[in-house]
């Protein structure tokens, strides 16, 4: 049995490979051509990961929590710090891309080669947990925007896994990239909206110039600051971009373009984080009660204030952020599976031959579906939770990514650079010490 099972794997990766074969001569053939117009669509054709991965983070949660920051907190102290979480994102993602493109391994594959089955359960369970919470954020936004169109929220979701399950099943990687991609670009809908609300731009500017702690250090900020932390930075984000590296095919001489791919994806990422919380910032700060608004709410003062136009494109932005992140974390969840259990780990494999691999993801798809469903569940306390325990995950997550690339046994002369682990050291300082501030100011309120 083992020794057939062997065979099967076997047989599994040739098939992958031959694929992913043409993949890379496209790469090579781009690569071999002269001329700008030759770089650009080498650039085009390798861009991919990084993009996916940073827009696929301002998910469904991501838009409520930044909208509910810029409600709560109006357009101060969060525009320096979103920019600042950016930066943090680019560091920990640009070490993904050189471990996947290096090793050829996934993330999942390479805690469990290296650390054993103890860390590379914890490792799993912490990555499916969270992933299945997420997505539970990613079905709130895709009902809570197709509502506004008249759908019921069952046929929303069940519109929602259809459409997730023909992506993961039907397209090979690069297809299912190029289609993800074009999904992504949605995602921008929010900058124009940013635009409608007509802000002053020079209270943002002040942003820079007089940075302070709106309100003090209470447990409510410290939760938004986690919040945001966590729809910035996430464990799923790791696994994703390393196992699409290898899944697309990059290599050695891939890296620099990986490292631009993930900065032009940055840039997208934080731009819209910023525009949604100078939309609330603007339209629904310092009216009474902004602070508790929910997102339903949210989205009815910007239909006020904009009109029908502003809250449809309002509505279907979540749609967008919320489909988007949907196929990135059930891809996620099955890439890491298949990684840490010998079954086929790639989108390029057939349905009928791959079906382990593709499972465990639309699983956790339908498993997410199912709870936002539930009648009167806490949907908008759920989702600031989901980011808070995304943040409380990150620095084992980062910890076994730091030791990775300081193993020169795998990464040869790619090993990070001493600024790349001080940096990573502070961002895990940091992610560990607001979660210590958190707990206290919870337990101790008067503290603080």
């Amino acid at each position: 049995m083992i020794q057939q099972q062997a065979v099967y794997v076997r047989s599994i990766d040739s098939e992958d490979a031959a694929i992913r074969a043409k993949d890379q001569a496209r790469i090579d053939t781009l690569r071999q051509k002269r001329g700008w117009l030759s770089r650009i669509l080498l650039g085009f054709v390798l861009i991919g990961p990084g993009v996916l991965v940073m827009i696929a983070d301002n998910d469904a949660g991501g838009v409520i929590t930044y909208s509910q920051t810029g409600a709560t907190y109006g357009i101060g102290f969060f525009i320096p710090a979103l920019i600042l979480s950016g930066i943090i994102a680019y560091i920990v993602q640009e070490m993904t891309v050189r471990l996947g493109a290096v090793t050829r391994r996934g993330h999942a594959e390479l805690i469990w080669g290296r650390y054993g089955a103890f860390w590379g359960w914890f490792s799993l369970v912490d990555l499916v947990l969270a992933n299945i919470l997420t997505l539970i954020t990613e079905f709130i936004g895709i009902t809570l925007g197709l509502s506004v169109f008249g759908v019921p929220h069952w046929l929303s979701a069940l519109l929602a896994i259809s459409l997730d399950t023909v992506v993961l099943l039907v397209l090979r990687y690069y297809t299912w990239e190029r289609v993800s991609l074009w999904i992504a670009a949605g995602n921008l809908i929010f900058i124009p909206l940013a635009f409608m609300a007509h802000p002053h731009w020079s209270v943002v500017a002040d942003a820079f110039a007089h940075w302070q702690v709106p309100g003090g250090f209470t447990p409510a900020f410290v939760f938004i600051i986690l919040a945001n932390f966590g729809t910035t930075i996430a464990p799923w984000m790791l696994f994703f971009q390393q196992s699409a590296v290898v899944d697309k095919g990059l290599t050695v001489k891939d890296i620099r373009h990986g490292q631009m791919d993930t900065a032009v994806g940055t840039v997208a990422m934080v731009a819209v984080a910023l525009a949604l919380v100078i939309l609330t910032g603007t339209v629904v700060h310092g009216m009474n009660g902004a602070s508790n608004l929910s997102i339903q709410q949210i989205l009815t003062v910007i239909g006020q204030r904009l009109g029908n136009t502003g809250e449809t494109l309002f509505a279907l932005g979540m749609v967008e952020a919320g489909t988007i992140s949907m196929i990135a974390l059930t891809a996620s969840t099955s890439w890491a599976m298949g990684e840490a259990f010998h079954w086929p780990k790639s989108i390029n494999m057939p349905a009928r031959r791959a079906w382990k691999f593709y499972l465990p993801g639309i699983l956790s798809a339908v498993l997410a579906a199912s709870i936002v469903l539930i009648p009167n569940a806490p949907l908008g306390f759920l989702n600031l939770t989901v980011q808070v325990i995304a943040s409380i995950f990150m620095p084992a997550a980062l910890l076994f990514l730091v030791l990775l690339l300081n193993d020169r046994h795998i990464m040869g002369a790619h090993v990070n650079r001493k600024w790349q682990n001080v940096s990573a050291v502070v961002i895990v300082v940091l992610l560990v010490g607001l979660n210590a501030v958190y707990g206290l100011s919870v337990v101790m309120p008067k503290l603080f």
